[in-house]
């Protein structure tokens, strides 16, 4: 692979330093001011947002530690302004939006991207963006996402990129359309107008840096960070031998069917390229578990990065280092008008099954086991306390995370693609006519092993009012997490209904506005991590504080690590 034109041979490691953290520190305060100034629980609590920083030819400089799966998106969205508008269409003071997976690099139409161009000097030298995740953008359910949808015209409202300020003023119209097909117009209205905000105060601090350093010195400056952050995952593939190495995961259907649909990649490594080639994985889904184009770029880069580099510098020079193959017509290449809501579950799937090839080509104490690997998420939604207004709440829940050769998964985290918070009991009751009755760990679910997988999490949620509805998307109810190198498998996942007279009724992993009466409550148990290593050859003292600690009970223990191990962890246990 050759270095791009007007590349130097040497870089000025302390100036580039120094202007990736000036970067990143601007996208620390977008993102700060993001999150604080938002309205939405699923922004201001959950932090379901990223930001980023583009140069005036679209190439990623920056990005904050936000969400992942969210850079492509960030990127499509700048990409889009620069295929639709011609340079003197774009003036100062303008912004644009968009959240087309199909029209604009979107991912899922309730991710509502927002660029805005910065000028110096007359000049266009940089793209402010973020993205924030509505919580509802109309469509057949609320929350924006059914596995029963067949096409994205049942997912809500379609925003190609277009102008939502033009030199300085909001086009409250334009607002006011987009807002109208939410449930929750309100919402929509203000955190709309602090994304806009929010670029504008990155616009600002670029100026700032701007005005010391001058445009020239900048663009230098960005061009032997891209090279050199190419340059260098390349040297990271070029330490691995080449080859053909394959990794497979498994969704529990395409979210219409009790099939099961394979996720397949193979890692090719030949000198330093490296090319994912999804050859072979499901076909285009009837449900809305399609990947889009900017979806898989976005769940690819992030994986590599993991594996390989992970201080690499979040720059759009990692995307020239690695070829792209997708089958069209496939699950993770769908055609349009394919409906793309649920793609987060794939795209964990994504993670799992590259995680998976690379385990056969990194060190053992560079890899780890498959994780909890889905998205799963609840919406609730229904009138608020008072009845003036509607409220839909959505919350993505996390899982166990898988183990290493090293130490144990962690318990309860999201993983992979996503990286939001979660929505802390005392705000969604304040908030929601809602109440959380129960929020710990799943006993049993870390998947056995010299190290344990971590526990999943139990999250229940009861209904205060009536006229509630629930929808639910959860993966893993019939495909957990393998163990590796002889790990075993994490628990499944399980969703119920209780509250009832009958009892708890089990219900399929994926709901579709299902009624909640007062008094009724949702309960989501997620899966757990894969085990690392054989399950006997676990430390007893290990062994015993996971009985302890309520991780896993005798029962289980038995059955996955032997009588023997258990009577020495039982010994120790008395010993306490």
């Amino acid at each position: 692979m050759t270095d791009p034109v007007g590349t130097p041979d040497r870089y000025d490691a302390v100036e580039m330093g120094v202007f990736s953290n000036r970067l990143l520190s601007i996208t620390d305060e977008m993102g700060m001011t993001l999150v604080r100034s938002s309205f939405s629980t699923n922004i201001k609590e959950r932090k379901d947002c990223s930001v980023g920083l583009f140069d005036h030819r679209g190439r990623l400089l920056a990005q904050a530690m936000h969400i992942p799966l969210h850079l492509g998106s960030l990127q499509g969205g700048v990409e889009a302004v620069l295929a639709a508008f011609e340079p003197d269409e774009i003036e100062p003071g303008d912004a644009f939006v968009c959240n087309d997976p199909y029209l604009a690099g979107g991912t899922h139409l309730p991710d509502i991207s927002v660029v805005t161009p910065v000028f110096w000097q007359g000049e266009l030298a940089y793209f402010t963006a973020n993205i924030g995740h509505h919580t509802d953008v109309g469509g057949s359910v609320p929350g924006s996402s059914s596995h029963l949808a067949r096409s994205i015209y049942e997912e809500g409202i379609r925003i190609p990129i277009v102008k939502i300020c033009r030199r300085g003023q909001p086009d409250r119209h334009l607002i006011e359309l987009i807002a109208l097909a939410s449930r929750d117009p309100e919402e929509r209205r203000l955190d709309l107008g602090v994304q806009i905000a929010t670029n504008e105060r990155g616009g600002r601090l670029l100026s700032r840096l701007l005005e010391k350093q001058g445009v020239g010195k900048l663009r230098q400056a960005a061009d032997d960070l891209l090279a050199y952050t190419r340059a260098r995952m390349a040297n990271r593939i070029a330490e691995l031998a080449n080859g053909d190495y394959t990794g497979e995961a498994w969704l529990d259907n395409d979210g219409s069917g009790d099939v099961r649909l394979p996720i397949r990649v193979t890692a090719r490594i030949r000198g330093s390229e490296l090319t994912l080639d999804f050859g072979g994985s499901g076909a285009q889904a009837r449900g809305n578990l399609n990947v889009p184009d900017s979806a898989l770029k976005a769940t690819c880069f992030y994986a590599v990065k993991s594996l390989l580099d992970p201080e690499l510098p979040p720059n759009g020079g990692l995307f020239e280092a690695i070829g792209l193959h997708a089958p069209q017509g496939s699950i993770v290449n769908p055609a349009s008008p394919a409906p793309v809501a649920g793609r987060a579950s794939t795209c964990q799937r994504i993670a799992r099954a590259i995680f998976q090839a690379f385990a056969q080509v990194l060190p053992a104490d560079r890899v780890i086991a498959p994780a909890t690997d889905m998205n799963a998420a609840m919406a609730l939604a229904g009138p608020r306390r008072r009845g003036e207004r509607n409220f839909v709440y959505l919350e993505t829940i996390g899982g166990g995370g898988g183990a290493t050769r090293e130490s144990d998964g962690m318990h309860a985290v999201q993983v992979h693609i996503t990286n939001t918070t979660n929505l802390p009991a005392e705000a969604l009751e304040i908030e929601y006519p809602l109440r959380v009755v129960e929020y710990a760990l799943v006993e049993g679910s870390g998947g056995p092993g010299r190290r344990r997988g971590g526990a999943g999490i139990a999250r229940e949620v009861a209904a205060t009012a009536d006229g509630i509805t629930v929808s639910v998307r959860m993966d893993g109810e019939f495909t957990p997490a393998p163990g590796l190198f002889g790990g075993g498998a994490g628990g499944c996942g399980r969703v119920s209904i209780r509250g009832g007279a009958d009892g708890p009724e089990a219900v399929g992993a994926k709901l579709a506005t299902r009624a909640l009466p007062k008094g009724r409550s949702l309960r989501l148990e997620t899966p757990g991590g894969g085990g690392f290593g054989p399950p006997d050859e676990r430390a007893a003292a290990d062994l015993a504080a996971d009985l302890r600690d309520g991780l896993i009970d005798v029962a289980g223990a038995a059955g996955s690590y032997g009588a023997d191990l258990l009577e020495r962890a039982a010994a120790l246990g008395d010993d306490d």
